[in-house]
């Protein structure tokens, strides 16, 4: 077993992880390792686009060498086990990291088997997910070649990453369809877990316009519980009358139910009353409830925000002045106040930019625009400006 040890030890490469490492070397940190497996790193959000025909998958995709910050010890494995007690992370390929200081944050898995036959569907012809790279286009290509039939988009109870994501390729599709002089004679379904199209009165009102506008049926407080790839059905779980039905598809999008690594779900950073077993940290100072010496950021932990690059782009600056405190033993001045954003794409030229915290009310950043309302300039932020965000600002700790 081969031994290492960093002054700061980061689970995870993506966003928050890598952003992160960036702002630790510009505040002069120079003793950083980081657990990272892939050989690629993906800008995810991107996804949604690539499914909706507006742009090529590779445009999402780097090489997670050319991100890393100079600098930076780049442990190219996985993290499999967390011994907070000992200070040490173990991975897959059994080398033992020792940290004076962890921070934790390796994202969030998908549960594609926790839906029967939602695992087993992705390989038929009819049903694809843009929360797979590899899927993303057969998304565009099922939209692009359906003229008539039944698709049903789907959303899953519990937190998601960018859980707007299950919407904005519904309203992608049938702006196409629109478009192609189709839609009507489609019947575009999509089921939602939630009583409203959206936790912010505000943007849910003008999502209601929006699905109100291309005709789509709504099935809230509802969940696909089945699906057979066999019958091109599957079973709808309305929660709130605690009835179900079943459902013919011509095309289905699926999204699964996600939840913590189930390395995290079974570690003593895990949070006890937290159903999908996220790392136990305080929602404010992104500090480990238990363990001082260990922090917490992304889509991972426990805080009750939207999971989105957008509240990491929040929070990364605030675990980077709070490390700073702890390792010189002050009290942490940093606080994250639950900030998240959902760019909505409503439309192939129109989008709604969601902001709000943890007192679910909209907390716009952009002066004298409103962006409670679907726009135009809105759209073009989503497919250049933010893309052109992340890699040359955010991945480099300078926004």
């Amino acid at each position: 077993m081969t031994a290492v040890g960093h002054q700061i030890v980061v689970v995870g490469g993506g966003n928050a992880g890598v952003s992160l490492a960036a702002r630790l070397r510009h505040a002069g940190v120079n003793d950083i390792g980081v657990i990272e497996p892939s050989d690629t790193h993906y800008y995810q959000p991107l996804w949604t686009l690539v499914g909706g025909g507006c742009v090529k998958a590779d445009a999402s995709a780097r090489p997670q060498a050319s991100v890393m910050p100079q600098g930076v010890g780049w442990i190219k494995d996985r993290a499999c086990e967390i011994d907070p007690e000992k200070q040490r992370v173990t991975t897959e390929g059994g080398i033992t990291v020792g940290y004076d200081h962890l921070v934790v944050c390796p994202g969030i898995q998908l549960d594609w088997t926790a839906v029967p036959g939602m695992a087993e569907s992705l390989d038929s012809p009819a049903v694809s997910s843009n929360y797979r790279y590899d899927l993303a286009p057969k998304t565009w290509e099922l939209i692009k070649s359906m003229r008539s039939g039944t698709a049903i988009f789907t959303m899953p109870s519990g937190p998601i990453k960018c859980a707007g994501a299950p919407q904005k390729i519904a309203y992608l599709a049938a702006d196409y369809w629109r478009r192609q002089g189709v839609l009507s004679n489609i019947r575009v379904v999509l089921v939602l877990p939630t009583p409203g199209m959206f936790g912010v009165k505000e943007f849910s009102d003008e999502l209601e316009r929006v699905v109100a506008r291309y005709g789509i049926e709504v099935h809230k407080n509802s969940e696909v519980t089945t699906v057979n790839p066999g019958t091109r059905t599957v079973t709808v779980t309305d929660n709130s009358a605690d009835t179900t039905s079943e459902i013919g598809y011509d095309m289905l999008h699926v999204v699964p139910r996600q939840s913590a690594p189930d390395w995290i779900k079974s570690s003593p950073l895990r949070a006890a009353d937290n159903p999908g077993g996220y790392v136990d940290v305080d929602k404010n100072t992104m500090r480990h409830n238990q363990f001082d010496n260990v922090f917490a950021l992304g889509d991972a932990g426990s805080t009750p925000n939207s999971k989105t690059g957008a509240a990491i782009r929040k929070q990364a600056p605030v675990v980077a002045a709070n490390l700073a405190d702890s390792m010189a033993g002050r009290p942490l001045s940093g606080s994250y106040g639950g900030y998240a954003s959902c760019p909505l794409t409503t439309a192939r030229d129109k989008m709604l930019l969601a902001e709000f915290d943890y007192t679910m009310k909209p907390r716009p950043s952009i002066p004298l625009i409103d962006t409670t309302h679907e726009r135009r300039d809105m759209w073009l932020l989503k497919r250049y400006g933010l893309p052109a965000m992340y890699w040359n600002l955010i991945l480099k700790g300078r926004a």
